[in-house]
């Protein structure tokens, strides 16, 4: 049995909350495998299903983020979920929107949310990290994820969290390198829909591993900024400068040359 944790305020003041994106996630999930209705356990909401054959608990707790250590453990105690079995879905400022990593442990990077988890629950937990990026300064964070993504987010979130419901099947699995392989192929298909989301480009490549943004000519080899291959650049050039060398020679030659 696995357990996954969406991590967010509750009440619809704070529903659509960058800090809510764990919520988001879970709630993605609850919908593309049409499990049960959710309810009230373990001083939070739970919903029960099925992905890939084996039995998972989603729960949001309902306890304020900085509480929400008191919902997991209850539930993970008392279902006998190890650690290494728990799922966590949340917010991290210190990655740029739409990007997503996973790792298994680590540290809690402020995250008032983790460090309820890990006090007590322990440390050897999968964190699915779902970046809403930073305002740039260390006093602005508390109201900037606690703001609603704008209207011009919306676009790139609903497309991640898709995508990440629809890979979630890997991380039943433990497979995190294709959970976030499928993430990036699905980002992939869909394209973005909105003006102001980050570009699917660097999203993909850094879902992938690949941070390369190079643009490829037709047969595979870099462009350049312009758009041109290098090797028509070059052979331009050449012809550029022959020219200039015989219009020089024409114009030094005397008249008794001809």
């Amino acid at each position: 049995m696995k357990l996954f944790v969406g991590l967010g305020n509750p009440g619809s003041a704070y529903e659509g909350n960058r800090h809510n994106v764990g919520f988001m996630a879970v709630d993605a999930i609850a919908e593309a495998f049409r499990f049960g209705p959710w309810r009230r356990k373990f001083q939070g909401l739970v919903a029960d299903g099925e992905i890939k054959g084996e039995r998972v608990l989603l729960l949001k707790p309902q306890t304020y983020m900085n509480e929400s250590g008191r919902s997991v453990g209850e539930a993970a105690r008392f279902l006998k979920i190890p650690e290494a079995a728990v799922v966590v879905f949340y917010d991290e400022i210190d990655l740029a929107p739409g990007k997503l990593k996973v790792k298994t442990g680590g540290g809690n990077a402020g995250h008032n949310g983790l460090r309820s988890i890990t006090s007590h629950l322990g440390n050897d937990y999968v964190r699915v990290r779902i970046g809403v990026g930073h305002p740039g300064e260390k006093h602005l964070v508390a109201n900037f994820v606690l703001a609603d993504f704008a209207k011009s987010e919306r676009g790139w979130v609903d497309e991640l969290l898709r995508a990440v419901a629809s890979a979630a099947p890997r991380l039943v699995s433990d497979d995190q390198a294709r959970f976030l392989s499928d993430v990036a192929k699905q980002l992939q298909t869909e394209g973005t829909s909105d003006a102001g989301s980050p570009p699917v480009l660097s999203r993909r490549a850094t879902l992938a591993g690949n941070a390369d943004d190079t643009q490829r000519a037709p047969d595979g080899g870099p462009r350049s900024a312009g758009g041109r291959h290098p090797s028509g650049e070059r052979a331009s050039k050449r012809q550029g400068a022959l020219a200039d060398n015989l219009k020089k020679w024409l114009a030094g030659r005397k008249p008794d040359d001809a």
